[in-house]
C-alpha cells in the first residue's frame, strides 16, 4: 500500500512479527506488548473463536472432538486467511488495550522469497484486522536491524533468522538486501522430526508440544559435552496404552540431523552468492543468528565448524524481529527504501 508522506508513526501503530510459532506486537513508546502462541482453537460446530495464543496452545492434543486448535501461519506465511483475521484482530485489540476504534498503521516481516499471493494474504488479513494501512518488509532485514546490526553502512552483514516456520538468510548492505533466501525448515521441522523418530524407534506417538519440549530441553546441532536424558511420555502404538520412555541427546541430535544440515547448507550457499568485498566484510564481523530456534544448543558451533565463521548469537533472538520491526515504524525514511510491497 502507498507510504503516507509523514516523519514518523502515531503511538498507536503497531509492529507485528506474526510467526509460525509465536505473534510479536510492538507498540511505539511501550515496547512488547503482546508475545503469544500463533494458535487458535475454533469451535467446529459453530465456528466461534474459543481460545487465542496461550489458552488455545494449552490446548493442544487435549480438545474434544469438536473444537480443533488450529495454526494459521505456517512455514512463515497465512495458510488459514479467516483464522488469522480472527487471530490478529484479538492480538490487535489486546495491543489496543480492549478499544475497539482504534485503526493502526501495521508493519509486518514476511518471509524473503513471500509471493506475491502470500503478500496480499497478510495485507488483506491485517486490513480485516482493522489496519488503516500496511507495510511488509523482509523478515531477515527487521531481523538484522533488532540485533543493532550496522544495515545502514557500506559493508556486509550477514544474518540468519531462524523461527518457528522458515529460516531466512540475507546478506545485507547500505539498506538493501544483497542476497536473500528462505528456506521452509525451522522449528515446527524439527519437532515434527523428533515426533517422527520416537514414533519410528519407539512405536510410541507423542503431541507436537511433547516433541518441541524435547528438542527445546535436549536437543542439539552438535556433540554435547555432557550426556542429558529425558522421561518422554506418550501413547504405545502397539498396545494402545500409555508409555514412558528415555531418550538422550544424541537420539535428539541425530533426529535434528537432516534439518540441522539443510539449514547449514542454505548458509554455505548464500556465502558463496555473496560478492567477494562483502564476504571480507563477513569474515571479519561474522554470521548473527536471531530466532527462537537459534537457541539450539551448539547450532552456533556447528556452523562454525562448518563454514570456518565466527558465529553470533543476538541478544534477545525471540524478540529481534519485532524490535527491529518497531525501530521502522520510527524511521520512516529507512522504512520507505526496506518496504517491499
Amino acid at each position: 500500500m502507498n507510504l503516507r508522506p509523514v516523519s514518523s508513526f502515531f503511538s498507536s501503530d503497531l509492529a507485528i512479527d506474526l510467526g509460525t510459532a509465536n505473534t510479536l506486537i510492538y507498540a511505539g513508546g511501550r515496547g512488547i506488548v503482546v508475545d503469544e502462541p500463533s494458535i487458535v482453537a475454533v469451535n467446529k460446530s459453530t465456528g466461534e473463536v474459543e481460545a487465542v495464543g496461550k489458552e488455545a496452545k494449552d490446548m493442544l492434543g487435549r480438545t474434544p472432538g469438536n473444537v480443533a486448535a488450529i495454526r494459521p501461519v505456517r512455514q512463515g506465511v497465512i495458510a488459514d486467511l479467516e483464522t488469522t483475521e480472527k487471530m490478529l484482530t484479538h492480538f490487535v485489540q489486546k495491543a489496543h488495550r480492549r478499544k475497539r476504534f482504534v485503526h493502526p498503521r501495521m508493519v509486518i516481516g514476511v518471509p524473503s522469497e513471500v509471493t506475491q499471493v502470500e503478500k496480499r494474504a497478510v495485507i488483506m488479513s491485517a486490513m480485516r484486522a482493522r489496519a488503516s494501512e500496511v507495510h511488509l518488509v523482509e523478515q531477515a532485514m527487521v531481523a538484522a536491524i533488532g540485533a543493532g546490526m550496522p544495515v545502514t553502512e557500506p559493508s556486509g552483514n550477514m544474518v540468519v533468522d531462524i523461527g518457528g516456520g522458515t529460516t531466512d538468510i540475507a546478506v545485507i548492505s547500505l539498506s538493501g538486501v544483497v542476497y536473500a533466501r528462505s528456506v521452509r525448515v525451522a522449528g515446527n521441522v524439527m519437532d515434527d522430526a523428533v515426533a517422527q523418530y520416537i514414533k519410528s524407534k519407539y512405536h510410541l506417538l507423542v503431541g507436537e508440544r511433547t516433541a518441541e519440549t524435547i528438542k527445546i530441553e535436549i536437543g542439539s546441532a552438535a556433540p554435547l559435552d555432557r550426556t542429558m536424558s529425558m522421561d518422554v511420555k506418550g501413547r504405545d502404538m502397539i498396545e494402545n496404552v500409555p508409555k514412558t520412555i528415555t531418550v538422550n541427546n544424541d537420539e535428539i541430535r541425530e533426529a535434528l540431523s537432516e534439518s540441522v544440515s539443510a539449514i547449514v547448507r542454505a548458509i554455505r550457499i548464500a556465502l558463496e552468492s555473496t560478492p567477494p568485498e562483502l564476504s571480507a566484510d563477513i569474515s571479519e564481523r561474522g554470521i548473527v543468528l536471531t530466532g527462537g530456534t537459534a537457541l539450539l544448543r551448539n547450532l552456533d558451533r556447528r556452523i562454525t565448524n562448518e563454514t570456518g565463521l565466527p558465529v553470533l548469537i543476538a541478544e534477545n533472538p525471540l524478540s529481534s524481529a519485532v524490535i527491529g520491526t518497531g525501530k521502522l515504524m520510527e524511521k520512516f525514511s529507512l522504512l520507505r527504501k526496506v518496504s517491499i510491497n
